[in-house]
């Protein structure tokens, strides 16, 4: 079955939907698919067998290509976060077009049901992102401080800046660090970030690393902050708890649609004082950091490439082919 698997980033990007292609591309591959991985189909591009689309709104001219010319033929939609919490409001006329296309629906947590139109309940699947463990030899975090990484593009949509806001909160005596990773999706979010490390002692922006060095990142952190405003199910979580670095999670759909809605590291959207104090519990209260260690802990095997793969395939699968 050859696949055409169309993602709106381009080849050398770093954000995360590009990052999915590529690795379902791998997993796919590795199950005998012929894939190709597209910035975009049309009309009189390549036949294909399937189209799996990432991204409902921006994919939508391939998705309606596709489904015009091949009305007969699977065709899987992606839902990302924005898709989800933004475009389905703004831009409801394509958005929704692009699910009406679809053979089936993949959301990346478990809680997207809550967030669109039951019609599609039932064309719903859920695909948790997979990640690799650590490599062994990498440096363990500091007993000097404590490390909280933010791994993620400086955008709106991840209230980037919330964790080094929340930081100056703290208790003079905290040994609390953030690091930040990530490049600044605009100039005045790279100006923002510059900013906050001149006269904020606790920050330090690293800008645009290799995943190579997120991974260094990853091991020598005590716990990963995400603030996102909106997310159709982060990456970073998966990476995570893959890499037994416990999490404190803004309370949006597409973090406890991965943590659960129990999860006791989570804090109200944008509010710097409620994570402040989740950030200095977690650095005075060692049951605490504990429980959101083992919390993490829980969640991995379903982070596993194989887990990833298998539901992938389920899906294709399920449509019958």
């Amino acid at each position: 079955m050859k696949i055409a698997l169309v993602t709106p980033a381009p080849p050398r990007s770093r954000v995360g939907n590009r990052a999915t292609a590529a690795r379902w591309s791998r997993l796919l591959r590795a199950a005998g698919y012929q894939v190709d991985v597209l910035e975009q189909w049309g009309a009189d591009d390549r036949s294909y067998d399937l189209m799996i689309a990432l991204h409902a709104w921006r994919s939508a001219s391939s998705i309606a290509a596709f489904a015009q010319r091949f009305p007969e033929r699977a065709l899987i939609v992606v839902l990302t976060g924005t898709d989800i919490y933004r475009f389905q409001h703004t831009h409801p006329e394509v958005t929704r077009a692009s699910l009406d296309h679809a053979s089936a629906l993949i959301g990346l947590h478990d809680h997207v049901e809550r967030d669109i139109p039951a019609t599609y309940h039932a064309i719903l699947h859920t695909v948790h992102q997979s990640a690799l463990p650590l490599p062994k030899g990498h440096l363990g975090p500091s007993t000097q401080e404590v490390t909280m990484c933010v791994v993620g593009h400086l955008r709106e949509e991840k209230d980037s800046l919330r964790a080094a806001e929340a930081a100056r909160l703290l208790p003079a005596d905290s040994r609390i660090q953030i690091i930040q990773a990530g490049r600044a999706h605009t100039p005045d979010w790279a100006l923002a970030a510059q900013a906050q490390m001149q006269d904020n002692t606790r920050y330090r922006w690293l800008g645009e690393v290799t995943q190579t060095a997120i991974r260094r990142l990853y091991a020598r952190s005590h716990a990963m902050v995400i603030s996102s405003v909106m997310e159709g199910g982060a990456n970073v979580v998966s990476e995570a708890c893959v890499a037994g670095l416990p999490v404190i999670a803004s309370d949006i759909s597409g973090n406890t649609g991965l943590l659960g809605q129990d999860y006791p590291g989570l804090f109200p959207v944008g509010d710097s004082a409620a994570l402040a104090a989740l950030m200095a519990r977690f650095e005075s209260d060692l049951a605490f950091r504990a429980a959101l260690t083992e919390r993490c802990r829980v969640l991995a095997p379903r982070h596993a490439p194989k887990a990833e793969q298998a539901a992938l395939l389920a899906v294709i699968q399920g449509l019958n082919l």
